[in-house]
């Protein structure tokens, strides 16, 4: 799913939005009466049958009128209704109103599409998040990661959470150090291939800069924690993709007003990833990667003393990966060379105390 689809969606044919609409309006009602017989009745495979039928055709009306959005929605509610249906997980009045909230935010973000409304304040994205999330957890995870849908959304716990949600937050910190750390890498990947697809030449680039990153930082003795090194990789350019295409991909000199319009990237990716939990430190790198330690870079001019260790890792190899997609027609050798001169040559772009590490990283490529 492209994160654009979400974050700013757009609408091609304003007639197949009207149709989704239009049903999504007849199909609704059913989820809420549905949702409201279930919890006299947990546990009845007729209602549970008719709830999943009735999001599966919402989904299915939404692939057909090509609503980007709604399928991001509707998709994993599709799937936790399904494992509901097979007995995998159990009803509760918290997973209820998760999933009711849900189609609420899906019928004001359609509605909003069709009014040309802005639609920050619905929180699309962190519903998508927490979507995903629910549908997969455990069953013993179920009801904690309803009442983080519920509040990523809207601000607050469900009715009767608040007394324990210290002891849940301390539990999801606990699942975040392993597979919930696992699971979010996964999907801050997933965006950096979007990124990727934009154009052949940026084939392989995320790998690329994940290894010069990681092998930077393991010969300084990982001073960097290595997973918020990762997802710093994968997200620090994910802003570029707010910005016209006109922009980022263009070959050549850029206007003034061009680069004022790209020294926003920055702050785009930052901003998202500072809404995920646990990611602080990589939302400091992503959002100072390309300042420098004089003062000139971009977008706030601090100098190096606050500048933050990954950023700086980030910005020595981001930089080498660009001058290599300069210099790539001269072949790999002249390219390494070539991009590791300049590189060392900007005395004032990037930080000293790591253009050594960062440079025994590049003469063992060279050398092997």
């Amino acid at each position: 799913m492209d994160i654009r689809s979400i974050i700013a969606p757009t609408v091609t044919d304003f007639n197949a939005l009207e149709e989704f609409i239009e049903s999504l309006h007849d199909l609704a009602p059913g989820i809420e009466r549905d949702v409201s017989r279930l919890k006299n009745s947990p546990g009845d495979r007729d209602i549970l049958g008719s709830l999943f039928r009735t999001m599966h055709n919402i989904k299915g009306d939404a692939t057909l009128c090509r609503v980007e959005l709604a399928v991001a929605i509707a998709h994993p509610i599709e799937t936790l209704l399904a494992r509901l249906r097979n007995s995998e997980i159990s009803f509760s009045d918290t997973l209820a109103e998760a999933v009711l909230l849900a189609v609420d935010r899906l019928e004001l973000a359609v509605e909003s599409l069709r009014a040309h409304r802005p639609l920050e304040n619905l929180r699309l994205l962190p519903l998508v998040q927490e979507l995903e999330r629910l549908a997969d957890a455990s069953p013993s995870d179920l009801t904690a990661c309803a009442s983080d849908l519920i509040e990523a959304v809207t601000g607050f716990r469900p009715a009767g959470e608040a007394a324990t949600r210290g002891r849940r937050r301390t539990q999801s910190s606990i699942t975040r150090s392993s597979s919930q750390t696992s699971d979010d890498l996964r999907f801050f990947r997933s965006l950096a291939d979007q990124l990727e697809s934009r154009s052949p030449l940026f084939k392989g680039r995320t790998l690329r800069l994940l290894r010069l990153a990681t092998e930077t930082n393991m010969i300084n003795g990982k001073a960097v924690d290595p997973a918020q090194l990762e997802a710093a990789v994968y997200l620090h350019d994910i802003g570029m993709m707010f910005l016209p295409e006109s922009v980022w991909l263009k070959v050549g000199g850029m206007t003034p007003d061009e680069k004022t319009l790209l020294h926003n990237h920055p702050g785009y990716a930052a901003g998202l990833l500072a809404r995920m939990t646990g990611w602080e430190a990589a939302t400091e790198m992503v959002a100072q990667h390309h300042e420098m330690p004089d003062g000139q870079g971009y977008p706030e001019g601090i100098t190096s003393e606050d500048i933050n260790d990954g950023a700086k890792i980030l910005a020595i190899v981001d930089a080498f990966e660009s001058v290599m997609l300069k210099h790539a027609h001269r072949g790999k050798n002249r390219s390494v060379l070539r991009a590791i001169a300049e590189i060392n040559a900007c005395n004032n772009q990037f930080s000293q105390d790591w253009i050594g590490p960062f440079n025994q990283v590049i003469h063992r490529s060279v050398n092997h």
